[in-house]
């Protein structure tokens, strides 16, 4: 065999031994990636948490006055107001709480549970204190200087000009001292039978009590007796001591 033979014979071993090794290496399939289907579905997101909020119009009312509440949720399945109840997602609803009230909302879903408050003011009127009893019963002295006694024409139980003037007065003064009680005491002079004059001085302290009821000094303030000519504050016969004798007299009912 030449070396031409040679040299050929080589080439043809070489070309079928690459051919072998391509068929070999052919019938291997390429490695193909993970399925997706194969694992199943994919976790959902997380639920939302809800949110809430709640106002009132207005915060503060007066007592017997109404307030408007509103109320915005997000993400809540239930919606619950303390003192409603349940109530829907988002509303609007009057309410007239008697009371300063804290309106309490809770709203609850998939992604949990929030809450929301406001507070609505309610002012009650308050009952004014009734003022401290006057005691002040004042002195004696300005009493009579203010409550003077008044005087009567003869066998007469009238009230004279002057006498109007002087329990007018009177009644001024015991309209400022609400705590003075007083005793009005009928007096005659000593002309006419005791009986007679016993009615007569009554009369007399009666005219003087209405004259201070009608100028609006309380009835239950005064308290009326008669003493007739019993009690004499001047015993001379002479029209000038009876006329002191002829009056209806003020004093102090301690």
């Amino acid at each position: 065999m030449n070396a031409m033979q040679i040299g050929i014979r080589k080439t043809l071993v070489i070309a079928a031994t690459l051919i072998s090794i391509g068929a070999v290496t052919g019938c291997h399939k390429k490695a193909s990636g993970i399925d997706p289907n194969a694992l199943g579905p994919a976790p959902a997101p997380p639920a939302a948490a809800p949110t809430a909020t709640i106002t009132a119009d207005p915060l503060a009312i007066d007592l017997g006055q109404s307030v408007i509440l509103n109320w915005r949720t997000q993400n809540a399945a239930t919606v619950s107001i303390d003192s409603i109840g349940d109530v829907a997602t988002n509303g609007t609803q009057t309410v007239s709480p008697s009371t300063s009230t804290n309106f309490h909302l809770t709203a609850k879903g998939d992604g949990g549970t929030t809450e929301a408050n406001v507070r609505v003011t309610v002012r009650v009127p308050v009952a004014p204190a009734a003022p401290p009893a006057d005691t002040d019963m004042g002195s004696e002295a300005a009493f009579h200087q203010n409550v003077q006694d008044v005087f009567f024409d003869y066998d007469s139980y009238d009230l004279r000009p002057d006498a109007v003037a002087a329990t007018t007065r009177a009644a001024a003064y015991l309209t400022v001292h609400p705590a003075i009680k007083v005793v009005i005491g009928g007096y005659c002079d000593d002309r006419g039978s005791a009986e007679y004059n016993l009615a007569l001085g009554e009369n007399r302290a009666n005219a003087a009590r209405t004259a201070l009821v009608n100028s609006g000094v309380p009835a239950s303030r005064l308290r009326v007796i008669s003493y007739g000519k019993e009690k004499q504050f001047c015993t001379e016969e002479n029209e000038s001591c009876w006329q002191q004798n002829r009056r209806a007299q003020f004093s102090l009912d301690r």
